[in-house]
């Protein structure tokens, strides 16, 4: 439940960070910013740089530990929040996190092609993967994409451009892929 409820608060933080700190890019480049330091690997990374993973004490399967130093950094920022309130989780989260350990020019520069990975990833396996994307009838133009890995919804994105939507589709779709890769009946290697 800490976890739960730090992850959105963690969430909030960052996106009033970047709101703020890059007053004038637009939605589609914070969402990606966000992404890319809210993400599972990005989380564990932080929680030991900070140290936290050196305080964990766990008996658990391998499966249920495979981040349990990001959710534990979740955890963490939960409890800040529920015993000081919003605005020290969000001193904590600045201070000891943002303004230490995340380099905004250096994340800038990591654009990853979650669409072309996947693809790859796919031909690799022998798997096919497919994007059907669709558009609104709204102005501005919305679409929604969905991957599907073998006929199967991977991951729903949606954005202000095709390329967009794919690209967000393609990265839930390989989170997916990561948490099932150990799935027999699919097998894709990573």
């Amino acid at each position: 439940r800490l976890e739960y409820l730090g992850d959105a608060v963690f969430d909030t933080i960052i996106a009033d960070y970047l709101y703020n700190h890059f007053p004038y890019r637009n939605e589609g480049f914070l969402t990606k910013m966000k992404s890319k330091i809210v993400n599972r690997e990005n989380m564990d990374m932080l929680a030991s740089k900070i140290g936290l993973d050196n305080l964990i004490i766990a008996n658990i399967g391998r499966h249920e530990g495979k981040h349990l130093s990001g959710n534990t950094l979740e955890a963490l920022i939960g409890a800040v929040y529920l015993d000081k309130g919003y605005l020290k989780a969000q001193k904590f989260v600045l201070k000891k996190i943002i303004k230490k350990f995340i380099d905004f020019q250096e994340l800038e520069a990591q654009d990853f092609n979650y669409k072309s990975i996947l693809v790859e990833l796919c031909q690799k396996n022998k798997k096919i993967v497919v994007f059907e994307t669709s558009e609104t009838a709204t102005s501005p133009s919305f679409f929604t994409s969905i991957a599907l890995v073998e006929n199967q919804n991977y991951g729903t994105g949606k954005g202000f451009s095709k390329k967009e939507a794919e690209q967000n589709a393609a990265e839930k779709a390989l989170n997916r892929l990561k948490e099932t890769s150990e799935d027999t009946c699919f097998n894709i290697k990573l």
